[in-house]
């Protein structure tokens, strides 16, 4: 990819729209190299979010840009969501835990009010373990979410796409894989059953 000045207007201005909401202070976001492959003109970002028992989120978050279109997105822009988190060994073998993981995404894209389209993707879960000399927990488990969608303009008749929205979306997602309560409500320790008291 060139540089941004090179970039069409409606590319650096979606950058722009992604990158403009801040996160909340748990979600750490940085600048990466896109993928090069996938569209003439991408821009990505890295997230990594600790929650409060340790678990760790970590994502990719790419925008994609396509002047001529491609046939699967039906628009010129897509949106894709590259994340894995850890998992409590408890809660790893619930049968639902992959429907739970995509109703991480589909709930953040609705409480942010994003308009889209397109949306599909997998949840994987990985159970490992290790042998030998090697660091780290003996056994961990993980989910990996991939998904992507194609954003749409907000209000009926327009051709402006707002990706704000998007990126609220994205920082909720990243919140619910990380176990981040919601904001302004502080964890008061655990129960006796184990549960996070919550304030």
């Amino acid at each position: 990819m060139t540089e941004m000045s090179a970039a069409p207007e409606v590319f650096r201005q979606a950058v722009a729209a992604l990158t403009s909401p801040q996160p909340r202070a748990e979600i750490e976001l940085s600048e990466v190299g896109p993928p090069k492959r996938l569209a003439p003109w991408a821009h990505a970002l890295a997230a990594e979010a600790n929650g409060p028992a340790g678990e760790l989120a970590t994502a990719r978050f790419v925008l994609l840009y396509d002047p001529e279109g491609q046939e699967a997105w039906d628009g010129v822009l897509r949106l894709v969501v590259y994340l894995r988190a850890e998992l409590d060994p408890e809660v790893a073998d619930d049968p639902l835990l992959p429907a739970v993981g995509w109703s991480w995404l589909t709930d953040a894209l609705e409480n942010a009010g994003a308009s889209f389209t397109a949306l599909g993707g997998t949840v994987t879960l990985t159970s490992s373990a290790r042998f030998g000399d090697i660091a780290g927990p003996s056994r961990s488990h993980d989910l990996e979410l991939r998904g992507s969608w194609t954003p749409k303009p907000s209000v009926f008749g327009s051709e402006e796409v707002d990706l704000a929205p998007h990126a609220d979306a994205f920082h909720e997602l990243m919140a619910s894989a990380a176990g981040l309560p919601p904001e302004g409500v502080a964890l008061l320790g655990r129960r006796p059953n184990g549960a996070m008291r919550q304030d």
